[in-house]
């Protein structure tokens, strides 16, 4: 692998590989109120916010972690703007207090915040207006979750940038790039010690808030109903149930910090927990488990590269996808038992369809990864997999993930807007 590609791969994991707390799109939101109240460095007596389609859908029906258990774009936006820290992006709410959950619970009942939704703007956008007095400022997000494109106070434009690399101040990425064969050769070659660290985050932090989420009453508890009614001495329902209870804590509020991927903290979850458990069950050293979980994560963002940040197909099925790779990788699988792994999967739940963060989460995640293990199943023991023109299954896999990406990015665009006219009560 050439020294420009090895680069590419390694900084695509730094930068999609980072802790935040609590799922995405509140996190958001809570961080631009609270870059909008930095700027307009008092109080605001008021908060305006228009965000895009996908944006509520996935605010909607979460709660906003260290929130008392509030839910919705206004109560990430003031608890943001209340007590937030912008500088850490992410983890803003991290340091929130008893006593701004409280303020926020009284400012929730004023009319202090109203929100819109935004038409003609990409998937994820987000643009907050918060005023006191005669001073206002604004933040505009666009593209990703901490990606601030403009700023401006008093009507004066203080920053414009519509680069995400750039505007993030992070070494610019090509994904375009990326494919199985070169995710294969990278993963087998990769110096580990430059990703060790991050890796091993991802291990600790996701490993925590699955235990989390089976050890306490959190949402639906699908991770908990797992162990109880299937067989929790075998390792494919343990891989569903760890995945799955960590959204189970997730969703519903717990405080945890998660490793995410794709800029989904669920997604994040779904791929490493699988192949964190499969590498205990079968003693693989942490060398090993390093390199399965960069051939899943990899797998993960590949996918999701061709089908766009936030869509009407469920980013769990990219995540579980990539998972099941990670597994086969861990068996001593190759390109072709890999790629046959993808196909069996995508061809087996490409259709799942994302309407909002929400409980429900953990239990799409637990189908998606039993959808991967059964691919796996089928592609390395037997050798099976479908085959070119049944569906959407083309001639070799990475056309294959292009196509599914192709149903997620375009083919599911009038799906998302009628989920969110149902979600809306339209």
């Amino acid at each position: 692998m050439d020294k420009n590609t090895y680069q590419n791969y390694t900084e695509i994991l730094k930068q999609e590989l980072i802790p935040a707390l609590g799922c995405t799109e509140p996190i958001a939101i809570a961080y631009a109120g609270a870059k909008a109240r930095e700027v307009l460095g008092t109080m605001p007596a008021s908060v305006q916010i228009r965000c895009s389609g996908n944006i509520i859908k996935n605010v909607k029906g979460v709660t906003v972690p260290n929130s008392g258990g509030l839910r919705g774009i206004d109560a990430a936006a003031i608890l943001g703007i209340v007590g937030g820290d912008p500088s850490r992006q992410l983890e803003v709410l991290q340091s929130v207090s008893p006593e701004d959950i409280r303020q926020t619970q009284y400012l929730l009942k004023q009319d202090y915040c109203t929100c819109s939704l935004a038409e003609d703007v990409e998937n994820l956008y987000i643009f907050i207006t918060v005023a006191a007095g005669e001073q206002s400022a604004s933040v505009e997000i666009k593209s990703h979750h901490t990606n601030i494109t403009k700023i401006i106070k008093n009507g004066q434009v203080l920053f414009s940038q519509q680069d995400p690399a750039s505007a993030a101040q992070r070494p610019k990425v090509d994904k375009s790039c990326l494919n199985v064969r070169d995710i294969l050769t990278f993963a087998e070659n990769v110096e580990l010690s430059d990703l060790a660290e991050i890796l091993q985050r991802q291990i600790d932090m996701n490993t925590r808030i699955a235990q989390e989420g089976l050890g306490h009453p959190y949402g639906a508890q699908v991770g908990h109903t797992l162990l109880k009614y299937y067989d929790a001495s075998d390792v494919r329902i343990r891989a569903c149930a760890m995945a799955a209870a960590g959204s189970d804590a997730r969703m519903n509020g717990c405080p945890l910090p998660v490793v995410i991927n794709s800029g989904s903290g669920n997604q994040g979850m779904t791929v490493s927990l699988p192949i964190i458990e499969y590498a205990k069950e079968l003693g693989k050293s942490r060398e090993q488990l390093h390199r399965a979980l960069i051939v899943g994560n990899l797998i993960a963002i590949l996918q999701k590269y061709y089908i766009g940040s936030l869509s009407a197909f469920c980013g769990a099925v990219c995540a579980g996808t990539g998972a099941a790779c990670g597994i086969c990788y861990l068996h001593g699988g190759g390109y072709e038992d890999i790629s046959r792994t993808i196909t069996n999967t995508l061809c087996n739940v490409g259709g799942i369809v994302c309407d909002g963060a929400k409980s429900s989460c953990a239990a799409k995640i637990a189908a998606s990864v039993n959808a991967g293990i059964l691919g796996f199943l089928m592609a390395f023991h037997e050798k099976n997999a479908f085959q070119p023109r049944e569906g959407i299954v083309q001639n070799d896999v990475d056309s294959t993930i292009r196509s599914v990406g192709r149903v997620g990015r375009e083919g599911m665009h009038a799906t998302d807007i009628e989920i969110l006219h149902i979600m809306l009560g339209n």
